[in-house]
């Protein structure tokens, strides 16, 4: 099933997770139509501006496959409203500034784990409210002390 012109269902609920643990991880149809609206609305305006395609980490989780990844539990990859995103060859802290420079509409937008020190390290999470306002919410992930912490902004102050 399409989503949009260069997105599918399937790689948007492929999980490595879901395989290795033999869960089932089939969205429901509330689901689909956020993966849609989440492919339709940011994803493929992205991959169209940036010419090329782009590797999704992960999109749709299920609980099973959510919780194996040590997810959430309120994890907007549950809903279909997110997905972990790179483009190879493109530094993840410049795509996430190229989301905000867009004005794609974006709930979240999280730079995850980048190390500017690292080329390609990290990735980009985006995620979208079909129904609802968006949030514009704009966060890096970084480890501190062995645990994750969300800081505002895309680069240190």
């Amino acid at each position: 099933m399409r989503l949009s012109k260069n997105f599918t269902l399937i790689e948007m609920t492929r999980s490595e997770a879901a395989t290795r643990g033999g869960f089932d991880n089939t969205p429901p149809p509330d689901a689909i139509e956020n993966l849609r609206a989440l492919c339709e609305k940011v994803l493929q305006p992205l991959r169209d501006a940036m010419g090329r395609p782009m590797r999704v980490n992960s999109a749709y989780r299920g609980p099973d496959a959510n919780r194996a990844v040590g997810g959430s539990r309120t994890s907007q990859h549950m809903t279909g409203e997110a997905a972990d995103i790179e483009f190879d060859g493109f530094d993840n802290t410049q795509l996430a500034q190229k989301i905000v420079d867009m004005k794609l509409p974006f709930d979240q937008l999280i730079a995850e784990f980048v190390d500017p020190a690292v080329p390609g390290s990290g990735w980009v999470h985006v995620s979208h409210k079909r129904n609802g306002k968006q949030r514009g919410e704009v966060l890096r992930a970084v480890r501190q002390g062995g645990k994750t912490v969300y800081l505002k902004g895309l680069t240190s102050p």
